[in-house]
């Protein structure tokens, strides 16, 4: 079991004497920059000149250049992509770095891949929300929170564990759950599991079940209903109480067809083809590739989704939607 740690007045008020640069105010950027600003924190923001910049001062921040902002704040919160964060971090953040300052990020990718590599005499740590922007500010408007994991890379100063801890209870996790793990554990496990399940698998899978239904004569627009529309129901409900629940809830011909033949679904196959994915991440072959990827300018990334955007699944989406979302 993930070890977790209990947060007291002592880091978040220690976190609260120190000034916190949100870099970066797209999703995750301003969903923990408004939740730090309303648990007290001093908070300005970091941004190129653009949309996410007005955005910020649209919302009340103090916005300044990445390069400014570094030079004011005590704890540099990156919330950039990750293929881009190496070079914003280079260029604008590297050369203003003072002693005992905080690197933060909300993903592991740049430090466990060695894209970025930070001076010794800064501390380096992770505090990554189990949950996307949106949902990191919904819950905690509404009184709740999503759980985060908690790391240190390094840590000079001898309170950079205090910082991260301080840090993740002002965003709201320490009204769910505030977890140790590492920077490796967390990108590893999370690029594994987009890969494999929630962004590469389940994706498939809908577009292999929806094209046999079609292929076999069935309405597109059915098809989508049943593999892609009803996925959701699933899905909350293991969210909300693991396979149990789904199995609780479902109807028995459904619990005992899934269980019966998913497992030929997911074949031996299919074990060795993960098991591959996972090595390429903990090789750093996925991360290299993806950030050749985005320098080479991403031609064949954006032809992919293109194909995506453009398949009949979609579509059948789209039709599928008019109908249950029209007027009757």
């Amino acid at each position: 079991m993930l070890p977790r740690y209990s947060v007291s007045s002592k880091e978040t008020d220690f976190f609260l004497k120190k000034r916190t640069a949100i870099i970066g105010f797209g999703s995750q950027g301003s969903a923990q920059a408004e939740n730090l600003r309303d648990s007290g924190a001093d908070v300005i923001i970091g941004n190129r000149p653009g949309k996410s910049f007005d955005k910020a001062a649209a919302a009340g921040f103090n916005v300044y250049s990445v390069a400014d902002a570094v030079k004011k704040a005590d704890i540099l919160a990156l919330m950039l992509p990750d293929e881009s964060a190496s070079e914003i971090y280079e260029k604008e953040i590297a050369p203003h770095l003072k002693k005992h300052q905080t690197l933060l990020f909300a993903h592991g990718f740049n430090i466990h891949y060695k894209f970025i590599t930070p001076p010794a005499d800064v501390d380096v740590v992770m505090v990554a929300p189990k949950g996307v922007g949106p949902m990191v500010r919904k819950l905690f408007v509404d009184g709740g929170g999503v759980p985060s994991l908690v790391a240190v890379a390094q840590d000079a100063s001898g309170n950079a564990l205090k910082t991260a801890l301080g840090y993740a209870a002002c965003i709201g996790s320490s009204r769910s759950a505030i977890l140790a793990s590492s920077f490796k554990d967390e990108t590893e496990t999370d690029l594994f599991g987009e890969q494999a399940v929630i962004c590469g698998g389940i994706p498939e899978l809908i577009q292999a079940a929806f094209t046999t239904l079609v292929d076999a004569g069935y309405p597109p627009e059915l098809a989508y209903s049943e593999c892609a529309h009803e996925v959701k129901l699933v899905v909350d409900l293991i969210y909300a109480g693991g396979l149990s629940a789904m199995h609780d809830s479902v109807s028995k011909t459904a619990g005992y067809g899934g269980i019966s033949r998913g497992k030929r679904l997911v074949s031996e196959e299919t074990k060795e083809e993960m098991k591959k994915i996972l090595e390429e991440v903990q090789s750093g072959n996925f991360a290299n590739e993806w950030i050749s990827e985005k320098r080479s300018g991403s031609a064949h990334y954006k032809a992919m989704v293109d194909e995506v955007r453009t398949s009949d699944l979609e579509a059948a989406g789209k039709a599928f939607r008019d109908i249950i979302n029209s007027e009757t």
